[in-house]
């Protein structure tokens, strides 16, 4: 089966032309994405905390290898199953609905994580705390793909990935303050955890005040509701054409009662896109990108740093991201999705292979440790400027309208379970074959990744979400 299209988006007619909508309906829109990505802020310093908070909460918990494993890769199983039910909800209930149910759990999960007596309650709060960023991961970015107009679509929802890398340096710099600030005190890590329940709190009360997803509307038959949200963020002549393009697919998803398990079963096409989907979701995990958000501070410790300068130099790994995000995000707005996810994946492998080839033929001292900081800096450049960004860009664009949340949660899911895997077995590798063979397996599944990539993953860039879906219904079938 190969699935790829080459073909330009010039190529292929599309039904709403180029938005001319006035100021403040460019301001309401921008509001709308600053409110909804405060759930990607907190997925980013919620899996990010762990980074600094693991080694102050492996003595006050009395952790080994085996549950500090447990407790970093807990959120990531709560994650997968967060990602599934969460796009059924979303789904079901409405976008809106289901990010202002996620920001309960974030708060509550947070809550949790600070005041955890033991090993076992960190584990179920890190795990409770999953929920939210799997359903996070899902929701957040379908939308944003949703309420954005098409040429706006890939930056709109790539500040969704800005998010995450923003709240992970936040997780970075604050553990490094209040690491420097209270080190020596009992219980520093709980203060670490804590600072996720404010973005919570922020979210719950903006989410209350935006509107829905027009498109989801559109797919309840809510058509009135729907041109009225569409008017919001678009000029009244582009709400009124983009409706038609929406409900004629709304009552076409309908016919065809897309929705479910069934329809994955039952209809080619979305058997084939469901298979790409799971695809990209292991491309974006299989570069082992996580070991260095959980695991950076212990990957610079054992290159060479001091434990409190590991922690400091963390804060690049933060710093890069976030700035190649900004890089990504330019970059969607100009160049064609594949050939920049392939790029990415070229620079990722290449770094990893640096970091295992320095991690072995370089003496530990100052060195070994600033090689393997600058391979951790340049791989993060890669991921993060073009990998992460395109893939949860494509996972929101390329599922038909009615089940676009659950295809999507269901990706998530494969992405999630890929993460937890790695994560869980991340330690044991390095403790049993040693930082280079471990990064030089990284190597190995980067380049099946990209074979992957050459051979299935369509392009996106330049459809509207109607006109992509009518596309790939008609290429797959």
């Amino acid at each position: 089966m190969d699935v790829r299209d080459d073909t330009t988006p010039s190529s292929t007619p599309t039904t709403v032309a180029a938005d001319d909508a006035p100021a403040a309906v460019s301001r309401r829109l921008r509001v709308i994405t600053i409110i909804a990505t405060f759930g990607g802020l907190l997925f980013g310093y919620d899996t990010g905390v762990i980074n600094g908070a693991l080694p102050y909460m492996t003595e006050d918990l009395g952790l080994t290898p085996v549950t500090e494993g447990m407790v970093t890769s807990s959120l990531l199983l709560g994650a997968a199953l967060g990602a599934v039910t969460g796009g059924r909800l979303s789904d079901a209930r409405g976008r809106r609905h289901s990010i202002l149910l996620l920001a309960v759990l974030f708060f509550i999960g947070a809550l949790g994580c600070t005041l955890a007596p033991t090993t076992a309650v960190m584990i179920v709060a890190r795990f409770v705390l999953g929920l939210a960023v799997g359903g996070a991961s899902v929701t957040v970015p379908v939308y944003l793909a949703e309420v954005s107009p098409a040429e706006r679509r890939g930056a709109l929802v790539t500040r969704n990935e800005l998010m995450i890398v923003s709240g992970q340096l936040l997780a970075f710099t604050s553990n490094a303050i209040i690491a420097r600030v209270g080190g020596e005190s009992g219980g520093v890590w709980r203060w670490m955890l804590v600072i996720a329940t404010l973005p919570a709190v922020a979210l719950w009360f903006g989410m209350l005040v935006m509107p829905e997803s027009p498109r989801w509307l559109a797919s309840q038959s809510r058509f009135g509701e729907a041109l009225d949200v569409l008017k919001q963020v678009r000029s009244r002549a582009r709400a009124e054409a983009e409706l038609k393009e929406v409900s004629a697919l709304a009552v076409k998803d309908e016919q065809a009662k897309l929705g479910g398990w069934q329809d994955i079963k039952s209809t080619p096409w979305v058997r084939k896109l469901m298979f790409v989907g799971f695809g990209i979701a292991v491309v974006q995990q299989i570069t082992g990108v996580n070991t260095i958000m959980y695991y950076g501070t212990q990957i610079l410790t054992d290159a060479g740093f001091a434990a409190d300068s590991a922690l400091t130099a963390n804060i690049a790994n933060g710093v890069i991201s976030v700035l190649a995000t900004f890089v990504g995000i330019w970059l969607l707005g100009r160049v064609p999705r594949r050939p920049m996810l392939m790029t990415g994946q070229v620079g990722t492998t290449l770094a990893l292979l640096l970091i295992g080839v320095f991690s072995l033929v370089l003496p530990s001292g100052d060195p070994r440790a600033f090689a393997v900081l600058a391979m951790t800096v340049t791989f993060l450049a890669f991921q993060q400027g073009a990998i992460s960004p395109v893939t949860w860009l494509m996972l929101s664009e390329i599922f038909p309208m009615r089940m676009r949340g659950f295809g999507m949660g269901v990706a998530a899911v494969v992405l999630w379970l890929t993460n937890f895997v790695i994560g869980l077995v991340f330690p044991s590798l390095v403790s049993g074959i040693g930082i280079s063979n471990t990064f030089f397996l990284f190597v190995v599944a980067g380049l099946l990744s990209l074979t992957f990539v050459k051979r299935y993953v369509p392009e996106t860039k330049g459809r509207t979400l109607e006109t992509l879906e009518a596309e790939l219904r008609a290429r797959f079938s």
